[in-house]
């Protein structure tokens, strides 16, 4: 019986590159297929701006497939770990193995290895790359995928209010004083609450204090009457410094970003579960790929002239996609405050790292 962890230096290399190799190949066939369906159903309203064409249809993908990788690497490890045991028990090559006098634990090691190692890509791909796309999209579609100031600090969505005044704004840009927004709505409500002024404009700037709002539409809900002024300034009570932690976003934000983000929120007495939970998944969601071989063991054992690699086959995808809906459920769970935030990450993780290890270890006796 070998004592070592690893098999031999061979057996390594050879184990990690069928892993690895499955993996990209089923990542790129899924992305590839998610991606032209997202265009088909995409391509209609980016093609409703007439100043679009097929340039702007590739830079939508060039933004939306750093988003599908990050999504379905996990997966792709899942199938890849699958694929690459049920062959390698289809061959006899697990008896073989077995035969030689590794453990199911040495087996899998090299996988686990590569898993790891997939892991620490698909993070520093998440906060490098996903992260700049994703912000780059949310603001591009806001904007109706027409024309977006280019700005590191663009975001979209943005809903202020100060008392019984309320400021939105579809894209906004810059910062501090220097702050931009596009696509403005302004309401002003009455003590009791009912809504008494409208105003839209197309463009707002910080006019400290308050915000000026270009050539706004206004409209009296007391006379039903419409005018159009050449500029107002509103809500004095709406600062840069509330802009800035309105709305956070953890998808745009890289985890140094978020975690400025959280204090800021938390220094001005607003909830931050929800954030925490998207703060501490950023690194349990990639680590997540170092389940998948533990999870899809289950292929690799047991004869297969049985007839049951298939059955095998399909419990250790069961249980890989389990953990996935689990996952999402927890951090659910974690938004509505029914858990910790450390607990939404982490829970899945911990509890099927133990079910993986429990199949396991029972296949192996």
């Amino acid at each position: 019986m070998h004592l070592e962890f690893f098999p031999s230096r061979t057996l390594t290399v050879y184990l990690s590159r069928l892993f690895i190799a499955r993996l990209f190949a089923v990542l790129a066939m899924l992305v590839m297929v998610l991606m032209m369906l997202d265009l088909l159903g995409e391509s209609g309203r980016i093609l409703e701006n007439p100043a679009n064409g097929e340039a702007q249809l590739v830079y939508y993908a060039s933004l939306r497939i750093p988003q599908l990788i990050a999504r379905f690497l996990p997966y792709s490890a899942l199938l890849a770990t699958i694929i690459t045991l049920a062959t390698l028990n289809q061959n006899s090559e697990v008896v073989a193995m077995k035969a030689s006098g590794l453990s199911a634990h040495q087996v899998l090691a090299p996988l686990i290895l590569s898993a790891l190692a997939v892991s620490v890509f698909s993070f520093v791909f998440n906060e490098r790359i996903v992260t700049r796309a994703t912000s780059t999209l949310v603001a591009w579609k806001s904007a109706d995928y027409g024309p977006v100031p280019t700005d590191s600090g663009v975001r979209s969505n943005v809903y202020l209010s100060d008392g019984q005044e309320i400021l939105m704004a579809a894209t906004l840009t810059g910062r501090g004083k220097a702050i931009e927004m596009s696509r403005v709505t302004y309401y002003r409500r009455n003590s009791k609450g009912m809504l008494v002024e409208q105003m839209r404009s197309a463009r707002a700037t910080f006019a400290d204090p308050g915000w000026t709002l270009e050539n706004p539409v206004r409209f009296n809900t007391e006379t039903t009457a419409t005018t159009t002024l050449k500029a107002a300034t509103v809500a004095p009570g709406i600062t840069p410094a509330q802009v800035a932690i309105s709305k956070v976003n953890a998808a745009t934000q890289d985890i140094f970003e978020l975690r400025a983000s959280i204090k800021a929120l938390r220094a001005a007495g607003r909830r931050t579960s929800e954030l925490e939970a998207a703060w501490w998944h950023k690194i349990s969601g990639p680590l997540s790929a170092v389940l998948m071989p533990l999870l899809g063991a289950v292929a690799a054992f047991g004869l297969a002239r049985s007839g049951h690699l298939l059955i095998r086959s399909v419990i250790g995808m069961a249980l890989g996609f389990t953990y996935f809906v689990l996952d999402n459920a927890a951090l659910a769970m974690g938004n509505f405050g029914g858990y910790s935030p450390m607990v939404a990450a982490w829970a899945p993780f911990l509890l099927f790292a133990l079910v993986g290890e429990a199949v396991l270890i029972r296949t192996e006796e």
